[in-house]
């Protein structure tokens, strides 16, 4: 029982789940629910979910909820847990009972654009969020969906907003796009109607507007999922929806100590997955220690990979090693991008080759795909197969990619 509690630990940490929180923790999110949504009495279960779980990780939310629909307020809170509790009168009598601030505040739109109404609503924000991290926005009025419920992010500052809307993610004829950054959001609201009708996103231009326009007023990301899918979408690598996000969402450059953590995280899936092979503690600080990583979004390490130099030093040779991109941005080309920094820097060292061995058949044809050719197990420094396991030997694939001379390097930089 012991045992199986040290095992349970330890997997627990390398969760999906766990990747998204850390970056929830001790922050704000609004969640925005479409008209639509409560006119049609859809099921909460996903969005309840979803809300208790950035609760208990102590995020503060932010339920944006248009008063559409008599009633639909006390369902939401009853799902929530929030129904306001009944206290019986010789109880209240006999004792003074402190009752916590409603987790419900009432407003309305038009408010905000009185002397001091952006002020007002922070602060009563704030003390709603401060009691118990959740605060129900009753939206009165008419209500224009998602133009004011990402204005009011903006007004309040915050740097992420969940839109839930029937229509889910953006689909790009059959496939949805799991990602859209600034640049590629301009290009598909700059799309004519009839190139953005043959798109499928013909419908959906006023929401792009928006959209863009909040990423414009300092938004750093905008989720969009169906609200079946919310908790897909914001604790999975797989989502359910589109991500929007500011500027270029990819960084790629060596790892900092702040990002081991979460490195050693997508190695240990990777070998869990079966896609790299087993690593000893020692192997993988090797490994971190000459490790490059993408980041997305600024907080997520997407995808990571170490460039190996010292053990074929003497051959003038590199290895890439624990190349692994989480399931979400496959297709996003972060492998590319990672492979292609670590042959610049590989060949600014001077090094005449850099290989990589897989046993992942998708993996080669990346490889190759990056201009590696295959080649004997002879062909790369015998250092690699000390120690290496023999059955796993039987069934890799090497390749290689040459790299010009230190001679060539220095005339082409001058």
């Amino acid at each position: 029982m012991a045992k199986a509690s040290r095992a349970k630990r330890r997997v627990e940490p390398f969760g999906e789940r766990e990747f998204y929180l850390e970056e929830f923790r001790g922050r704000a999110v609004l969640i925005a629910i479409a008209p639509s949504v409560v006119v049609a009495h859809a099921p909460l279960r996903s969005l309840t979910a979803a809300v208790s779980t950035l609760v208990q990780n102590d995020t503060r939310v932010v339920v944006w909820w248009p008063a559409v629909v008599p009633a639909a307020e006390r369902r939401l809170l009853a799902a929530l847990g929030r129904a306001p509790a009944k206290v019986r009168r010789w109880k209240a009598r006999k004792k003074k009972v402190r009752r916590r601030p409603s987790s419900v505040l009432r407003l309305r739109v038009a408010d905000l654009a009185s002397p001091g109404g952006e002020q007002d609503l922070r602060s009563a924000l704030w003390t709603r969020l401060r009691a118990s991290r959740l605060c129900v926005l009753a939206v009165g009025g008419p209500a224009a969906f998602p133009r004011q419920p990402l204005e009011l992010a903006a007004a309040l500052r915050l740097s992420k907003v969940v839109l839930t809307d029937p229509g889910g993610g953006l689909l790009a004829g059959s496939s949805r796009l799991s990602f859209v950054d600034e640049n590629q959001l301009e290009t598909l609201v700059r799309q004519g109607e009839a190139e953005a009708e043959w798109t499928g996103l013909g419908d959906r231009r006023a929401l792009l507007v928006s959209v863009r326009e909040a990423l414009d007023r300092g938004i750093e990301q905008v989720n969009l999922c169906s609200p079946d899918g919310i908790s897909e979408e914001l604790f999975t690598y797989a989502g359910s929806g589109t991500l929007f996000t500011e500027g270029d969402y990819t960084r790629v450059g060596p790892l900092g100590l702040d990002d081991f953590a979460q490195a050693e995280r997508l190695l240990e899936r990777g070998q869990l997955a079966g896609v790299l092979k087993a690593r000893t503690p020692a192997e993988i600080g090797q490994l971190l220690a000459c490790g490059y990583g993408v980041t997305v979004c600024g907080r997520h390490l997407a995808g990571v990979a170490g460039l190996l130099t010292a053990p074929y030093q003497d051959e003038r040779m590199g290895e890439i090693a624990g190349l692994y991109t989480i399931t979400r941005f496959k297709g996003e080309g972060l492998g590319d991008r990672l492979v292609a920094r670590m042959l610049q820097d590989a060949e600014a060292q001077g090094l005449g080759a850099v290989f990589a061995v897989t046993v992942d058949a998708r993996a080669r044809e990346f490889f190759e795909r990056m201009g590696f050719a295959a080649v004997s197990p002879d062909d790369v420094p015998a250092a690699k197969w000390r120690g290496y396991d023999p059955k796993r030997r039987q069934h890799v694939a090497v390749l290689r990619r040459r790299l010009p001379g230190v001679a060539e390097a220095a005339e082409r930089r001058a």
